[in-house]
Order: C-alpha cells, then structure tokens, then sequence
C-alpha cells in the first residue's frame, strides 16, 4: 500500500483526492476496513481476493484502466493547514474505465458484485478526483460502488 508520505505528496487539494492504481492501494494492503468497512466480517472477500478480481478485469480487451477512488476521510486538514492521512489511503470505489458498448450489468457480473458485498457499478464517478488517466475515445468511467 502506498505510504502516507507518498500519498500526501499527490495531494493537492483536500477535495479532489488521486486515484490510486491497484497496486497502489491494495499491495501489502493489510488493514482489511480500508475498503467497504462496513461489508467486512460480514461476507466481503479480503482484500487480496478483491484485488485479484480487479486485475482480472483490468485484463479484459474492453477495459482501459481500474483505479481506486478515495474516500474523504482519507485526508484531514489540521489547525494549521496541514494535510495528514492518520488512517492512510481508504478508499471509497473503484474507477473503471471501459468502452461505451460494455453495460454497467457486464462490470458488475465481471466483479461479481454480490461475493464482493458491493451495491453495484454505477455510471460515472464517486467522486472527485486528481490522477484521472486518459479516457480513451469510445470510452467512459464507471464506478464499482459500496454503501
């Protein structure tokens, strides 16, 4: 997982956090309530489990990029306008850019949203976001959604 010092050097604005790439976020990653908190120890698959199937759908011919989207609760202000990350990278969802032809429905039995405890995919973002890549012509981003 991508250290606090790293992640808090990409940060420029406290509302508009960087995406992560899979191995960013989920590589070493051992703090489990970092993704959909509220699913694990109740049927979510670990970390290490949702990162294999992200990786396997970053794989697919219709699927440009997977990142992670970060929750807000990543990064605090302090009193003196500092940034810090106490809890380091959470992460909120999951970017997917794919082809326009490829449906929400496709991404979702693709992540197989039920075993992953996840609310679905939904088009568009989450939320705001630094470190978007390219967006391919014919392209869009959806979002693999928790809560």
């Amino acid at each position: 997982m991508i250290d606090n010092a790293s992640l808090l050097a990409l940060i420029e604005n406290p509302l508009e956090l960087p995406l992560l790439t899979l191995d960013e976020f989920f590589s070493d990653n051992q703090e489990e309530d970092s993704l959909a908190p509220n699913q694990w120890g109740y049927g979510r698959p670990t970390l290490a489990e949702i990162h294999q199937r992200l990786i396997l759908i970053e794989q697919r011919d219709d699927v440009a990029w997977v990142r992670v989207q970060l929750h807000e609760d990543t990064v605090w202000e302090n009193a003196d306008g500092t940034l810090s990350c106490p809890d380091g990278a959470v992460g909120e969802a999951i970017a997917i850019c794919a082809h326009r032809s490829t449906s929400t429905m496709t991404l979702a039995e693709a992540a197989n949203t039920d075993w992953m405890e996840s609310d679905g995919v939904i088009e568009g973002w989450a939320n705001r976001a630094t470190r978007i890549p390219e967006i391919p012509t014919g392209f869009r981003v959806t979002s693999l959604v928790w809560d």
